[in-house]
């Protein structure tokens, strides 16, 4: 009977994890079609789709194939490790989920429900702060507002007023309401179309990762050994994106002709990637082992791997995700992330075992590295950038130092960290 739910347990844990359906598919090299079978329970699975599923949700097989004591025992653990204030007797996991199955599913659903808003949350803190159209949008209802308001004191005012200034005020009157009204409708369609948008975009950079999102971050065609110039850049809008998607093709292509497919799959074979002995073993600096392994076809690597690459200045250039990685696109990122600490050490190699903390509690495998981007002249300074590459890990290594990150310190659990910004929201009761 427990075999017969796990696709359930799957469909459960993935809606969790707020993954599509044939984004999983796509992660662990399956159809969507099939992975629906899998989760309507109507084919079994086990073996290696099954630690590879579990991988991609990050979360243990146990908890797909055992019952729902078990599903619950987890949900519960996650919540008692994102309280704040709060010590819960982990020991009696088990026998409070055995004797109140009901509260602990209603502690369960709560904690999934706060992890859903949380997330939406930092998806619009995000969005009001970097969106320029958004940010334009509200300019221009805020500044007809204000217009409207000055007309209306003055004709409320109670001195006498020439027929013919009240004429005009009550003409300007009318087109800014017009004006207010054109906004507003500007904007609600706006945020509709965003909402409901399959491939919501914003600057160039967004539009880019939207369109290597779509290509499986991999191009057969520069493995193949064709140029940068044959792959069809549509969909890019903007002629910055398809600059930027350009720079990135040919950086690519260039990163392909000093590792090539077929070595590299010979040299894979033997286990997980080690970076430094990647680097060592094709003559390449770690950017180009990091851009390389984030860009391999599906199937090559055992788990799949992420890519963060930021300037000088800590802003993300470019982001991959993984699944369970919860990393701000726009500021506010945990200063802990290898990422910004290889900034302070630049051409020093750094793997880091690291422990994301908060709602979306996940285990990672990070390697860093910062290096000289560019030079511009004699004596000056030169610009720098970091690259980190990114594996989820089901077993921690139990010997190795973790380092804790969280979220963003909006939302972050942490209560002893010597770099918080701002207060948590969590310490007042949320």
């Amino acid at each position: 009977m427990r075999d017969l739910l796990t696709g359930s347990r799957i469909r459960e844990r993935r809606q969790i994890a707020g993954l599509r359906q044939a984004e999983l598919a796509r992660q662990v090299g399956i159809s969507a079609s099939y992975l629906n079978l899998i989760e309507h329970n109507r084919r079994r699975i086990g073996g290696k789709l099954l630690v590879d599923i579990a991988g991609a949700l990050a979360v243990e097989p146990s908890v797909l194939t055992q019952g729902i004591e078990a599903t619950l025992i987890s949900a519960l653990r996650e919540a008692a490790a994102d309280a704040v204030g709060q010590q819960a007797e982990i020991e009696t996991l088990e026998e409070f989920a055995g004797r109140f199955p009901g509260w602990s599913g209603v502690l369960a659903q709560m904690h999934r429900r706060v992890v859903s808003l949380e997330r939406t949350v930092a998806t619009l803190s995000d969005r009001l702060t970097h969106d320029p159209h958004l940010a334009a949008s509200m300019h221009e209802v805020l500044s007809t507002a204000a217009a409207i308001r000055s007309t209306a004191a003055i004709l409320a005012d109670p001195q006498d007023i020439d027929a013919e200034w009240q004429d005009r005020f009550h003409q300007n009157l009318h087109q800014d309401a017009e004006r207010l009204a054109d906004s507003s409708k500007a904007l609600v369609t706006y945020l509709d179309e965003s909402d409901t948008a399959k491939d919501p975009r914003g600057a160039p950079l967004e539009e880019v990762e939207v369109f290597l999102e779509a290509r499986g971050y991999s191009f057969p065609e520069l493995d193949a050994g064709q140029g940068a110039d044959v792959i069809d850049l549509g969909g890019l809008n903007t002629s910055a994106a398809r600059n930027l998607a350009g720079e990135w093709l040919r950086q690519s292509e260039a990163d392909a002709k000093a590792m090539p497919l077929d070595a590299l799959k010979t040299t894979l074979a033997d286990g997980d990637p080690n970076p430094l002995e990647l680097a060592r073993r094709f003559s390449v600096d770690l950017p180009t082992v990091f851009r390389r392994l984030a860009g391999l076809p599906e199937g090559v690597l055992s788990r799949p791997v992420g890519l963060v690459i930021c300037d000088g200045s800590g802003s993300i250039l470019f982001l991959k995700p993984v699944p369970g990685l919860s990393l701000p696109r726009h500021g506010e990122a945990c200063p802990h992330w290898p990422l910004f600490s290889a900034l302070n050490r630049p051409l020093v190699p750094i793997r880091r075992q690291v422990a994301q903390q908060g709602r979306a509690a996940a285990m990672f495998e990070c390697h860093a590295y910062a290096w000289p981007h560019g030079v511009s002249g004699y004596e000056q300074e030169p610009s720098y950038r970091a690259a980190m590459l990114i594996r989820p890990l089901v077993d921690a290594e139990p010997n190795a130092e973790t380092t804790r990150v969280g979220p963003s310190c909006r939302i972050c659990p942490s209560g002893d960290c010597g770099s918080r910004r701002e207060p948590s929201i969590l310490s007042e009761g949320f």
